[in-house]
């Protein structure tokens, strides 16, 4: 058998029963609503003070056994005291739970309304979805190439784009050209953004900085919508000129963040330029022995290294028999083979011109 009984008890709003010619009738259903919905206002005020305090019982109890407990590692002299501030904070608790199970049950006991019988079943519609992005995958090496032939196919485009200054000229380029709405063109950006600070166009720079952020705050769109980038290009450049001030706010905080990383970039980029010259100068200028001649005559001692600045043999012959052999040999050692000596070196120069000489 069906229980009807729960039905019984429901409160129509309109034709729920036949009412005297004289009486008003759409006067009478508005009232009965507004009572209605004046009893539902009253429940639910009664529910939110029920959990504010419910709530503020529960933090004062969690502090004061917290309170009671550090006490007494402490060794204090207020134990009964804090006992009883806790033990009347748990008989409040126990009263509060059953004020909560007298609120639940008045709850269930409200007739059912048309205010309350159903819920909106759909709160939006979506007449179209705009393509989703696409998920194919590629390996690094693929991608490299795929970077490669794409700049070769559109840099004279992405030169302009970057060039542009206002938004409404950005929309309509893109627009035009929608395949530069991709992750290639905000990496071709940063390169060249790079590029400019390394040869010191730092507001040049700071210009293209601008389109690689709008380039990229699009494709964040994309992905949070999970649609192809190239459905974002008006909806983005229409945002971004109506937008509240944090959006805004966020937008130049990420431009001025970016600015500051291509700096460091940049940067470290020249120094790692600087070291790569270093170090091929380096190796032009070591010995016969694998040896730098600038290190080696940095590491000899004071005496000695006067004698190779100012080249003088007499000194360098009599400074050599005034340290321990050992010494002398190991010193000597280094400078032949870094080639800031060379032993027999009139020996030497003239196997070298021989070796000039070419064959008649």
């Amino acid at each position: 058998m069906v229980d009807y009984s729960k039905w019984k008890a429901i409160e129509v709003s309109d034709d729920e029963d036949e009412t005297h010619p004289n009486i008003d009738t759409a006067s009478l259903f508005r009232w009965r609503h507004q009572a209605r919905m004046e009893r539902m206002a009253e429940l639910e005020k009664e529910k939110a003070a029920f959990e504010a305090k419910k709530q503020e019982t529960q933090i004062k109890l969690s502090e004061a056994k917290k309170k009671l407990l550090e006490s007494q590692k402490e060794g204090a002299m207020n134990l009964e005291e804090l006992r009883k501030v806790v033990s009347d904070l748990e008989k409040e608790e126990k009263k509060i739970k059953k004020e909560g199970e007298e609120l639940s049950k008045k709850e269930r006991l409200v007739p059912w309304n048309v205010d309350t019988i159903s819920k909106d079943g759909f709160t939006k519609t979506i007449l179209n979805k705009p393509q989703a992005r696409s998920q194919k995958e590629m390996s690094e090496e693929d991608k490299t190439e795929h970077y490669k032939k794409y700049v070769k196919e559109n840099e004279s485009l992405l030169k302009k784009y970057g060039m542009l200054q206002k938004y409404d000229d950005s929309k309509r380029f893109l627009q035009e050209h929608p395949h530069l709405a991709c992750e290639d063109t905000a990496n071709y950006l940063v390169i060249w953004c790079i590029n400019l600070e390394v040869e010191e166009k730092h507001q040049l720079m700071e210009h293209v900085s601008h389109q690689c952020i709008c380039m990229q705050y699009l494709l964040e769109l994309a992905k949070q919508l999970d649609v192809d980038p190239r459905a974002c290009i008006s909806s983005f450049f229409t945002r971004i000129q109506i937008a509240d001030r944090e959006y805004k706010d966020s937008f130049n905080d990420e431009l001025r963040a970016f600015k500051e990383r291509i700096k460091k970039r940049a940067q470290k980029q020249i120094e790692d330029a600087v070291r790569e010259v270093e170090e091929e100068e380096r190796q032009k200028r070591l010995g016969p022995g694998g040896l730098d001649p600038i290190e080696v005559l940095e590491s000899l001692p004071e005496p000695l290294r006067k004698c190779f600045e100012t080249q003088d043999i007499p000194m360098l012959q009599q400074v050599i028999t005034q340290i321990p052999e050992e010494e002398a040999r190991y010193h000597m050692k280094r400078c032949i083979d870094s080639g800031l000596w060379i032993p027999d070196a009139k020996a030497a120069e003239e196997t070298k011109n021989a070796s000039d000489v070419k064959p008649s």
